[in-house]
């Protein structure tokens, strides 16, 4: 794999109060610049911001393709993670009571590609995905 540089992401949020608990507090993301209409956020060495959309949250916005016996929410964005930050989140998000879409578990159990995936939704309606590689060679392996 080639040196990985950090990914920019904007997505809309109804909320910047709760973005700010939600990013920052439930997932540990360090708070970046912000204004009164978007916040920038630290997510694992990536830049996330949140921008202020007025409306009300609505997953119903999602599409969903079967992956692996389940329906994964599209649009999705998140981190490839090391394992142990993997299980760490996922204990972390469980603690805070966050509803999983798709709960942890491995996909494609010993197949290529094999991974641990979890897929939830910010208050916003937004899908997030964090997955993990026992063995990072695989993350692109066919």
């Amino acid at each position: 794999m080639t040196k990985v540089t950090p990914f920019h992401i904007a997505f809309p949020v109804n909320d910047l109060a709760a973005a700010r608990h939600f990013y920052g507090t439930v997932l540990g993301c360090p708070e970046g610049r912000s204004s009164d209409q978007w916040i920038d956020f630290d997510l694992f060495g990536h830049q996330i911001v949140a921008h202020l959309k007025p409306g009300a949250a609505n997953e119903d916005n999602l599409h969903h393709n079967p992956v692996d016996g389940h329906d994964v929410p599209v649009p999705h964005f998140g981190v490839v993670l090391e394992m142990d930050q993997w299980h760490t989140l996922a204990e972390r998000l469980r603690g805070a009571g966050i509803r999983f879409v798709i709960e942890p578990y491995i996909r494609f159990k010993g197949q290529v590609g094999e991974q641990a995936t979890m897929f939830f939704l910010d208050p916003a309606g937004n899908a997030l995905e964090f997955k993990a590689f026992a063995d990072m060679s695989q993350l692109f392996a066919k």
